[in-house]
């Protein structure tokens, strides 16, 4: 039974070569899937880490720090780094400065895209040292010495072909700044490591641009021989102030990684479900595949049950054959698959995704869960069919009696796929009225996919039905197609199915993405009447010089920055909003339930007393504010204030809270920047007007001014951007769905082999055989189709009115034209899948195919 198991498996190469196929495409999905999501994770956690090599204790603000007052604890200063350094059993104490960035590259492009690029201090043993910092060893050149001096990182000057006395420019909150590299150093800075940039600056020009003359944001100590981390912070602790805490570095290491793991759970989990959607599609892959293949070998199974194999033998022998292709396969999709991985990255990036660098990650876990999908998922799918086979009579078997499903089953299968699929459904519904309703959605959502794919073979008659008006027109050739399609509903079914899962989550995802993208895109753009927005492209604070130097401009009619101001309400930690109060009536179309912008120019009236502010309504609701009611704050530096409620307005997720003056809170602030401003321009938009606000900028590569079509454009944008990966994971499933049509034509042709050869003979021509096969594929496909984009409409719908619950400016929004061209893509899989079978088909001898058994 072995020899005859190794002997069948090569004297059907055609047929092997389907089998390995299909188990390979099914076991790339899955190991794709996961060296993707193991190689993002590992990136964005590296772009994450820090080196302690040089830390044994740190200094830090305590953000936990109970201070009376919002906003963030005061750096520390110079004075507790000259008594750090003079501690017992420090070796040496370094201050560290640190903030956003942003360097241009040669072509005037911002190198990191703006997430990742970093400034520092490099410091040099305090006021007018020359040491070097141990941290940053330079690899050519010096470190800066003054503000018209950087020195950036070695893989920053090897992307963007820096060299030593090279003069880029850069910008830090808004001003084009254009200092000379003195140097070029090597770090282990996990932001360069992913593919961000780091610019040092000496420390004096560090503290102007991030904190305050004399004013750091960490303080790292280095222990003396002999000394330990604990007894160092011990020592430390002696100098602490108040609002200042001590970590060790060993300690410092394990809260990154703790914050590390928390940071990537949303990622890991998206991916982790991307993987399980592989898993599943994959497992019904292979499944599908050997149950026909097996069914296909009935009447050989049953020849060799004649001839004396037992029940077990046959079965064996079948799972041998399984065990054989499920290795060879898996290995070879495990390959295939770290391609995929290696290629989805790329696509990331291509499609505008910055994607931090970083080895392609093929880890224990992605080798064992391929092999698992590979070798066991093959031999239980063969096993229950060839089972199934070995136990038919050996008569019955090669007399094709067996052939045809019982009504009894079917009815059977239909009732439970109707109790299945109906209480998926229910639970989708209910998920969108729960108060927490995701995990009940999505439950509903598996248990509703699984019970339509039991309902499938039901599902496909009155659905093909449905194409016989357009098949007449392709005569015998289209009447022939549709019987096809019906005679095996199950075998149908089955290959519609995968095509079927694939659509439904494209066509959900789809719809939620653009009822999200109108979302945002109808908040962001109805209530603004600017005519520009300006920030930086990052949305890092902006310097107030960007406001002043373009409200400055001629054709400029009106401006106001949008400042957001940390205040204490009753003992809460609340953002003020501050802008101009005399132009943002220009600038914004709020709906004002009560009051108006009237009023808010004032500012703190001269001889002291309440400034008046504007309260969104939800805010004034959980407050029980009304017009006329005064707000207690306490400001940044501890003053306290109090604001008059003048208006009350519907806001949204982009604006909304409390809105002020600028003039009432600048005071308070220790440093002012802006979030965005708002510009009205004289004559609207136009090209030459944003090329002129830009030019006035200095052309910097870190401040995006946008008008309303750029804004709308950005959001489409991102929510594209993110489709489009979601496309490319999901595109395997399409990859899938063409092998199982294939499979399934392949099978359809080998089992009417006899009644093909009568029709040619009786007339049919090739080409109508070619037609009626390739007429075929396309309604299995098409049927695959229309299911997917109803049920993803459906599940869109449903998570769509979970959204809503807290984004009220969502709506349902129907992607007909994506919806058209998915389903123009499904016909698309069904030609192409039927290329080869048809072929086989129109190529059979007639007389060969007429005796064939």
């Amino acid at each position: 039974m072995l020899r005859t198991a190794l002997r069948n498996v090569f004297a059907h190469k055609a047929r092997l070569l389907m089998t390995v196929l299909a188990v390979m495409l099914g076991v790339a999905f899955v190991s794709g899937t996961l060296v993707f999501t193991s190689t993002i994770s590992d990136a964005y956690t590296k772009s994450s880490e820090q080196g302690f090599g040089h830390v044994d204790v740190r200094l830090q603000p305590d953000d936990d720090a109970d201070e009376g007052r919002p906003g963030e604890p005061p750096p520390l200063t110079q004075d507790l780094l000259d008594e750090a350094a003079a501690l017992p059993g420090v070796k040496s104490a370094t201050g560290n400065v640190a903030g956003f960035a942003a360097l241009a590259d040669k072509d005037g492009d911002l190198v990191g895209d703006g997430w990742s690029t970093s400034g520092a201090n490099y410091y040099s043993g305090g006021e007018g040292g020359k040491d070097a910092d141990p941290r940053y060893p330079m690899s050519d050149g010096r470190g800066p010495e003054n503000a018209n001096e950087i020195a950036i990182d070695a893989k920053t000057a090897e992307r963007t072909g820096y060299e030593v006395g090279d003069t880029p420019r850069m910008s830090v909150d808004g001003p084009v700044l254009e200092p000379t590299i003195t140097g070029i150093f090597t770090t282990d800075d996990g932001n360069v490591a992913a593919g961000g940039s780091l610019v040092l600056f000496d420390t004096a020009t560090a503290q102007d641009l991030f904190t305050k003359p004399g004013e750091y944001t960490e303080i790292d100590l280095a222990a003396a021989p002999g000394t330990s981390e604990k007894q160092l912070r011990a020592e430390a602790q002696k100098i602490l102030p108040a609002e200042a805490e001590a970590l060790t570095g060993t300690k410092l290491a394990d809260d990154q990684a703790r914050q590390i793991e928390q940071g990537m759970d949303g990622l890991r989990t998206a991916m982790l479900a991307f993987a399980g959607i592989a898993l599943f599609v994959g497992i019904f892959l292979i499944a599908n595949t050997f149950t026909m293949l097996v069914a296909q070998r009935t009447k050989e199974l049953a020849l060799l049950r004649a001839v004396g194999a037992s029940r077990r033998q046959v079965t064996r022998s079948v799972l041998f054959e399984a065990t054989a292709v499920g290795t060879v396969a898996a290995l070879a999709g495990l390959a295939a698959g770290t391609g995929i991985g290696a290629g989805l990255r790329s696509l990331m990036g291509a499609t505008g995704q910055t994607v931090p660098d970083g080895p392609l990650i093929v880890s224990p876990t992605t080798v064992i869960v391929s092999l698992v999908v590979g070798i066991v998922v093959t031999v239980l799918a063969a096993w229950l069919p060839a089972r199934r086979a070995a136990k038919i009579p050996p008569v019955a078997a090669m007399s094709s009696v067996h052939a045809q499903a019982s009504t009894r089953s079917l009815v059977v299968r239909n009732a439970i796929g109707a109790v299945i699929a109906g209480g998926g459904a229910l639970m989708v519904v209910a998920g969108t009225t729960a108060a927490d309703g995701k995990a009940l959605m999505g439950g509903g959502a598996a248990v509703l996919l699984v019970g339509i794919f039991v309902l499938t073979p039901l599902l496909s008659r009155p659905l093909i039905a449905l194409s016989a008006p357009l098949l007449r027109m392709f005569g015998v050739s289209g009447k022939l197609a549709r019987q096809n399609a019906v005679r095996n509903p199950r075998r149908t079914a089955a290959t519609a199915s995968a095509l079927m899962i694939g659509l439904t989550l494209i066509t959900g995802l789809t719809v939620i993405g653009s009822g999200i993208s109108h979302a945002i895109d109808k908040m962001a753009t109805d209530a603004m009447k600017a005519d520009y927005s300006v920030s930086m492209s990052n949305f890092t604070p902006l310097s107030p010089e960007v406001e002043k130097k373009l409200s400055e401009l001629d054709e400029v009619t009106a401006s106001s920055p949008l400042r957001t101001v940390p205040v204490d309400i009753g003992g809460d930690e609340e953002d003020l909003t501050a802008v101009k109060g005399e132009a943002v009536g220009q600038l914004l179309e709020l709906d004002f339930t009560e009051g108006s912008f009237d009023g808010l120019a004032e500012g703190v009236p001269a001889g002291g007393g309440a400034a008046k502010a504007i309260v969104d309504d939800d805010t004034a609701e959980d407050e029980g504010w009304k017009t006329g009611d005064t707000i207690e704050v306490t400001y940044q530096d501890g003053a306290k204030g109090t604001l008059t409620v003048s208006g009350i307005y519907h806001g949204n997720e982009m604006i909304k809270g409390i809105m002020l003056d600028t003039s009432v809170v600048d005071s308070h602030v220790d440093k002012i920047t802006d979030f965005e401003v708002w510009l009205k321009t004289e004559g609207g938009e136009s090209d030459a007007m944003k090329d002129k606000l830009e030019a006035a900028l200095g052309d910097n590569p870190a401040i995006a001014v946008m008008n309303e079509e750029d804004v709308s454009e950005a959001i489409a944008g991102l929510i594209s951007m993110m489709l489009n990966i979601l496309y490319a994971m999901l595109g395997m499933a399409v990859l899938v769905a063409v092998l199982g049509v294939i499979n399934t034509l392949a099978m359809s042709v080998f089992e009417r082999s006899q009644e093909i050869g009568m029709l040619r003979a009786i007339g049919l021509d090739r080409r109508a055989v070619k037609r009626m096969v390739r007429l075929e594929s396309l309604v299995i496909s098409l049927f695959g189709g229309v299911l997917g984009i109803g049920l993803g409409v459906f599940l869109g719908w449903a998570a769509g009115e979970l959204i809503s619950s807290s984004l009220d400016t969502y709506s349902l929004v129907l992607p007909w034209a994506r919806m058209g061209w998915f389903l123009l893509g499904a016909a698309l899989v069904g030609m192409l899948a039927a290329l080869w079978p048809a072929r086989r088909a129109a190529r059979l001898n007639m007389l060969a195919a007429i005796k064939s058994e």
